[in-house]
């Protein structure tokens, strides 16, 4: 049995109403709740939330599920601190101890402080910016993935826990030219090769 613990880092702003990834959170906890080897917890940040709960769903999970939009090259600031308050919340309590490093030789070993080894995490985005911007010479992202450009970071805060990442999946041209049915489609496909690699 493995438990997945599913976070929708979404919430309305602006024009942003959150729709697609409230979809996508739904769908995930569905598609595991049909499984019967999965056991789920989820969290929507947009919603109230207890910090000393959330502790213990990451504590509780072998599996963490994110689904984020990207708001200005970021996660969206209500995503953005949910994880302050529950990652400090988590200091020596599940999440993580310290930095890594002593006192005695602080230039080295930082970063591996992290108490949750034993868990890997999936990272889901969405974006306005096409695949394109991405990929092609001269486009805005200069040829970077996701991972190792915008959400670099994202993925060292994990580390820094000790996860390690499962997989990633992105959606592209979300506001302007947006399929659901086939980018749901897809998900459910990226979901099934997840699953069964586990």
């Amino acid at each position: 049995m493995k438990n997945i613990f599913i976070i929708n880092g979404s919430h309305p702003f602006a024009h942003s109403g959150g729709a697609f990834n409230k979809t996508l959170f739904n769908s995930t906890i569905a598609y595991f709740n049909t499984l019967k080897d999965f056991q789920v917890k989820a969290t929507y940040v947009g919603e109230h939330y207890d910090v000393k709960e959330e502790v213990e769903k990451f504590k509780w999970a072998d599996i963490i599920i994110y689904h984020t939009p990207i708001w200005w090259f970021q996660i969206p600031f209500g995503f953005k601190k949910y994880i302050d308050e529950v990652f400090t919340e988590g200091h020596q309590n599940g999440i993580y101890k310290s930095d890594g490093r002593s006192r005695l030789n602080p230039e080295i070993n930082y970063g591996t402080g992290g108490l949750m080894h034993d868990k890997k995490y999936i990272l889901t985005t969405s974006w306005n910016a096409p695949k394109t911007a991405f990929t092609l010479k001269d486009e805005f992202f200069d040829q970077k993935s996701v991972d190792d450009g915008v959400m670099f970071g994202f993925h060292k805060m994990n580390a820094f826990t000790g996860m390690t990442l499962l997989a990633s999946h992105h959606f592209h041209d979300m506001e302007k030219n947006a399929d659901v049915p086939y980018e749901l489609k897809q998900y459910q496909a990226f979901l099934d090769r997840v699953v069964a690699s586990m």
